[in-house]
């Protein structure tokens, strides 16, 4: 007689597979309430350096110089009177080793020439700032007052910086009052133009919503007009800086003293020409950097980001 066994399919093992008790009660609760583990977050990967904007920022100025003063050596390779960048280059080691030596007020480093000469542009261009801009925005806010500055801009803008010497030095009878005034008077033109451009550009909009908030003219002023006007008074800074660093040099060979102007005209009568070419690589050098400075200033306070 054959037997047969059942087995029930929940009790039936694979073969080859060990047979695992079933998890019961509590052992089955902490088995379920247990935390999973869960995946690092991934890291960002790093941005590559772009190689291709650093070399196109900084090759090409390199390549320029080089090239300037490729064609400075071979152009005065055989000349007796005009230096060589070799000559030049030892002018310039020996002058700036002690750039801030005084032998009295005619003998004095170039380091005290370009500060005297700063702090005349400083104190004039800082005159022009006080009233070239708020001049330009009352040109720009009234049409009436616009219409009586405007000939008058345009009649003295075009006049030459040196044509003003003259009469600052009757003024002042002194040389350095007259220069200040000389890089006032030429400095303030752009300052005045931009600023009453860029207010005359305000949309009509939005003074027309001042007009219905009832807002004071100070408010408006403050709150529409600066920020519409900032990007175009600060074109007129920078642009206004270069003309007063410009006129500087001229006005200082005419009225002599300390100044990098004066210094030039100076080693021009010492025939000194070594040193003449170095004080055109500081001005260009001073020059840039005011700009500069002030393009930087104008990118931070600008309000299209």
């Amino acid at each position: 007689m054959v037997s047969a066994v059942f087995h029930s399919p929940l009790n039936t093992v694979e073969p080859g597979a060990a047979a695992r008790p079933a998890a019961t009660g509590a052992a089955a609760a902490t088995t379920a309430d247990a935390p999973t583990a869960t995946a690092p977050a991934p890291v960002a990967p790093r941005p590559a350096r772009d190689w291709r904007g650093f070399w196109m920022a900084v090759l090409p100025p390199v390549l320029g110089l080089a090239t300037l003063i490729a064609i400075w050596a071979v152009a005065t390779m055989n000349s007796t009177t005009f230096p060589t960048p070799a000559q030049t280059f030892d002018a310039a080691v020996k002058l700036f080793a002690d750039p801030f030596y005084s032998n009295g007020p005619n003998d004095q480093g170039i380091g005290w020439n370009i500060l005297n000469s700063l702090q005349r542009v400083g104190l004039g261009f800082g005159m022009a700032a006080l009233v070239g801009i708020p001049l330009g925005f009352i040109i720009g806010r009234f049409e009436f007052v616009s219409r009586m500055v405007s000939p008058l801009i345009s009649l003295l803008k075009p006049v030459s910086p040196l044509a003003w010497l003259p009469i600052g030095l009757l003024v002042f009878k002194s040389a350095n009052p007259a220069a200040i005034w000389t890089i006032f008077i030429c400095s303030i033109w752009p300052m005045v133009v931009n600023t009453a451009v860029g207010v005359q550009r305000v949309p009509q909009d939005y003074l027309n919503v001042a007009r219905v908030l009832n807002l004071s003219e100070w408010k408006v002023i403050t709150k529409i007009l600066l920020p519409s006007v900032l990007p175009y008074m600060l074109t007129g800074v920078r642009l206004s800086v270069g003309t007063a660093w410009l006129v500087i040099v001229a006005a200082e060979m005419l009225t002599g003293g300390v100044g990098i102007g004066f210094w030039v005209w100076d080693e021009w009568n010492n025939l000194n020409v070594q040193h003449i070419i170095i004080a055109i690589f500081v001005i260009g050098i001073v020059g840039l950097a005011l700009e500069q400075a002030l393009m930087a200033l104008a990118k931070r306070f600008s309000f299209d980001d």
